[in-house]
């Protein structure tokens, strides 16, 4: 009984387990909560599609892979094709040829481009046993013996590369596949690209993984190598570092802002950065120059432009050591100190006008013409000799007056009431030798030396003139100019050498003179010597750096085919690179891409816009992970088309519509992520569809304009059709002589000399005088008067301007050239014309037939216009006043012979006029 009543004990229970309960729904692999999406969407990355798979990195599928070959061999197909054709000089190979023989002969040369693309040109050309002979004279030379396709294989070669770049760019950016080969088939067929990277051009030419890796530090390398490698083909690149460093300071400020990074860490990521993004392209691109020096190791056509401690660092300029000091009977070269324009020189030309005595210039080559002797002014003997029978050396200190004694003319440098053959104003006077043998000159060859500062390691240099230490000024005994020179160029009659004056209100830089060799028979072989000290790399690397940025920011001459930036998102002008036989390459841009990228970086900037407005209405859009991440990659690539497009409003020099080229690749990445945007919510078989649709239009536009790419004949039904906007002047041309017509070129403010004018009516008890511009007083024969700078001739192709190409000297003497007879003063002119020039003279007509064949953009296109419109007879006032007489109203047959083209501006205002006031002309 006790023991029924009593209750058993239960089991223990099992001990505690360690292991946590499964919960019922659990996170996938790589899961992120809403705060982490956010920032990772802040950076970039988007949400992940597969496991394993690093959000914003590459996720390349073998698929890809072979996608990308075949990409690459489409490209290849479309940039190679025919790329032998033309077998002539193109637009700018005229330069960059020329650089390429340059390098190979070893000659120097100054750009405004730095060098590696052109040194990889010269690479395939030498390796292709190019010696450097052909001379890349002009547009349209047929090449002979010179490896021009090995050339043109470079730039293309890169056109290529760009291809599979911009599609891994679009997927290392999170962008879906379709996006990056839609991006890829926009690249390939767009026809501006395509012709800039078939010639011997130099336009042609992402690190998201865990830090601190290997693979991380290659990446970050790589990036900072290609930021050396585009600045040093083109100072365009400096937009591309831009880019990259306006993310790269984003980035580091979100990290600083991340707590879960501490400050140790930050501080390596800032000093990786600086390392990879700042000191790699930096060494790169000196390295660059480096090699660039070594090459050219010889004198060449740039020495003009270094200045004198450079130039004696090339082969051909070296000078031995020279006397230190000067007295009078010293042999000396005189050399100017901030043009770098040379010596002071004379020869045995005169001056066509003027004085008509003998030429003082500057010439920037040694030679027997600019030595001078120092001979005493206070002398009226012989002062010529009188120096050989002082007692001691005279030394020239601050206030002595001296000759100048041109060696090998034997005159004297003289000044005198003349103005100058060019820069005729009256507080400039003419510089010009003047004597003979045994002739002690007078008064206006004596000159007053002013010691301006001497060197600061010779002392003495302060006290008295010594070579190469002091930098002196001439000032003349009676009038009391300096001695002077500027940027200015005599005519061909002065060979082109600068001018030298004497000027009242002299800037001082220009007025300064030193003395670079001097020799006397009575120093002893003992005298102090001096030469110019050796130049370091660095020396020579930012001397070079000046020359070519003030060279870049004078480049303000116009061009006939040079365009401003507000016109280039709209592809309203193109360019003519060559024309022949019914073929034209004109560079111009697929026009449904080209728009299409222009509307979709007005889009982001309108949405971006909407999108601030909301936010600060209370609107959380800014919260959606999938906003902020597309507001992030069109970000950073509209950050990326500002930085190539806007500073060029910034420039006055001549541009191009191949300047916005950078601009426009990162325009159609930017569409293709519009484009990602716009279907990511469409599912993948219709977004293909309509990918495919785009790319087969983008096609159809290439293949309207892909004559004009290749150079391929076309008929004149296919050349009009294909012009859709009247400023698009590409023609149907046999030739250039074919054209006989002008358009606008790009209005500017222009320092060249102004149109004829006219003076129409002013007769007595008639209508009031107006003063036009003279388009109507032209004969019957002549086309409309072509003023610098405001007409062009859209069938004559011209290359770029290269400032430090050597101008031609025809050999020419001064004493030849004729001067235009005046015209008498009591013969009738029925129009007065005012700024005409008549070029009566044969020989002028011919120096101007020249000059409009030049390459380099310094074309003058009135004088063209006189090649080919004008007949060689001489034009005098009374012919022109008859012809004006006839023309001022035109006959049917001549308003039916006249070529039908635009419009010229002057042309309009001036038939305006004539109707109004003479509404009766015509009939």
């Amino acid at each position: 009984m006790l023991s029924g009543a009593v209750r058993a004990r239960r089991p223990p229970s099992p001990p505690p387990s360690h292991h946590q309960p499964v919960p019922r729904f659990p996170p996938k692999e790589g899961h992120l909560d809403a705060d982490e999406r956010r920032a990772a969407a802040s950076l970039g990355y988007g949400p992940t599609r597969k496991s394993g798979y690093v959000p914003g990195g590459y996720n390349i599928t073998p698929g890809e892979w072979k996608l990308l070959i075949v990409l690459v061999v489409i490209a290849s197909a479309v940039r190679l094709f025919r790329i032998s054709k033309p077998d002539s000089v193109v637009f700018d190979e005229v330069h960059f040829g020329k650089f390429a023989s340059r390098y190979i002969k070893t000659r120097y040369f100054v750009d405004v481009h730095p060098p590696l693309a052109k040194l990889l040109i010269t690479l395939a050309a030498f390796v292709s046993g190019y010696h450097g002979h052909f001379d890349f004279a002009e547009i349209g030379k047929l090449y002979e013996n010179t490896p021009y396709v090995a050339m043109r294989m470079v730039p293309a070669t890169l056109g290529i590369a760009t291809i599979p770049l911009a599609y891994l760019t679009l997927r290392g950016l999170d962008c879906r596949a379709t996006t990056a080969l839609l991006a890829s088939l926009f690249l390939i067929f767009e026809n501006a690209l395509l012709t800039q990277s078939r010639h011997i051009l130099l336009d042609s030419p992402a690190y998201k993984h865990a830090p601190f890796t290997n693979r991380w530090w290659s990446w970050l390398a790589l990036t900072g190598l290609s930021l050396g490698a585009v600045v040093s083909s083109k100072w365009v690149g400096l937009f591309t570092i831009a880019t990259v460093g306006f993310e790269t300071i984003r980035q580091l400020w979100t990290l600083l802002g991340n707590l879960r990074v501490p400050p140790k860490l930050w501080i390596k990521h800032f000093y990786a950065r600086a390392i990879c993004l700042i000191l790699i392209p930096i060494v790169f691109y000196m390295a660059m120059f480096q090699i660039h020096f070594l090459v050219l190791e010889n004198s060449g056509e740039g020495d003009g432009f270094m200045s004198a401690e450079f130039q004696h660092t090339l082969g051909g300029h070296g000078m031995a050591d020279t006397n230190a000091d000067v007295a009078l009977g010293s042999k000396v070269t005189i050399r100017h100190v901030n043009t770098q324009g040379g010596y002071l020189h004379s020869h045995s030309h005169n001056y066509p006008g003027g004085s008509q005595q003998q030429q003082v210039t500057l010439y920037p080559h040694l030679d027997e013409n600019n030595g001078w002797r120092i001979i005493n002014a206070t002398q009226d003997n012989h002062p010529e000799t009188d120096w050989l029978d002082l007692p001691e050396l005279v030394y020239i200190e601050a206030g002595s007056r001296i000759k100048l004694r041109h060696i090998i003319t034997e005159k004297n440098m003289h000044s005198h009431d003349y103005r100058p053959p060019v820069s005729e104003v009256d507080f400039q006077n003419e510089v010009s030798a003047y004597g003979m043998a045994g002739f002690a000159g007078d008064m206006n060859d004596d000159w007053i030396v002013e010691i301006e500062r001497g060197s600061k390691n010779d002392p003495v240099s302060s006290r008295r003139v010594r070579t190469l230490g002091t930098k002196f000024r001439l000032r003349h005994a009676l009038t009391g100019c300096y001695l002077f020179s500027h940027k200015v160029k005599l005519p061909s009659w002065g060979y082109e050498q600068q001018e030298v004056t004497c000027n009242k209100n002299a800037a001082r830089p220009n007025s300064l003179w030193m003395i670079e060799s001097s020799d006397h028979p009575k120093l002893p072989p003992n005298a102090p010597k001096v030469n110019y000290p050796k130049m370091s790399f660095f020396d020579k690397f930012l001397e070079l750096q000046q020359v070519m940025w003030q060279t870049n920011a004078g480049l303000t001459d116009r061009h006939t085919f040079d365009s401003r930036p507000s016109s280039w998102p709209r592809l309203l002008r193109g360019i003519n690179f060559w024309v022949k036989d019914h073929r034209q390459i004109y560079l111009i841009g697929n026009p449904m891409i080209w728009w299409l990228s222009s509307a979709a970086i007005a889009g982001y900037v309108a949405v971006r816009g909407l999108l601030i407005l909301r936010a600060q209405r209370g609107y959380r859009d800014f919260e959606n992970t999938k906003v902020v991440k597309y507001d992030t990659l069109c970000g950073f690539l509209f950050m990326g088309w500002g930085f190539h497009y806007f500073p060029f409003f910034l420039m006055g020099r001549q541009l191009f519509l191949h300047h916005y080229l950078p601009a426009l690749y990162f325009a159609i990445l930017l569409l293709c992520a519009v484009f990602d945007f716009l279907t990511s919510t469409l599912r993948p078989r219709w977004r293909l569809q309509i990918a495919a649709v785009l790319a087969i239009l983008a096609i159809w536009n290439f293949s309207i304009f892909s004559p004009l790419s290749y150079g391929n004949p076309w008929t004149k039904e296919q050349c009009h059709n294909a012009q859709w906007l009247k400023t698009w002047d590409f023609s149907w041309l046999y030739d250039y002589s074919q054209y006989t017509g002008s358009i606008l070129a790009t209005p500017q403010k222009s320092s060249a000399a102004a149109a004829p004018l006219a003076t129409i009516g002013g007769e007595p008890d008639g209508r009031g005088a107006i003063v036009v511009e003279d388009n109507l007083g032209q004969a019957p024969n002549m086309q409309q008067a072509q003023v610098e700078g405001t007409a062009v001739n859209p069938g004559k192709a011209e290359p770029g301007r290269d400032i430090f190409a050597p101008h031609p000297q025809p050999d020419i003497k001064s004493e030849d050239m004729g001067i235009p007879p005046p015209v008498a003063d009591d013969e009738p002119k029925a129009i007065s014309s005012v700024g005409a020039a008549s070029s009566s003279s044969e020989d002028t007509q011919k120096h101007d037939e020249k000059t409009a064949e030049t390459p380099g953009g310094e074309t003058s296109l009135a004088s063209a216009a006189t090649k080919e419109n004008t007949p060689s007879s001489s034009s005098s006032d009374d012919s022109l006043s008859s012809k004006a007489t006839e023309s001022a109203a035109p006959s049917p047959e001549v308003a039916k012979a006249k070529v039908q083209g635009p419009l010229d501006a002057e042309q309009a205002e001036a038939d305006e006029v004539r109707q109004e006031l003479f509404p009766d002309a015509n009939e």
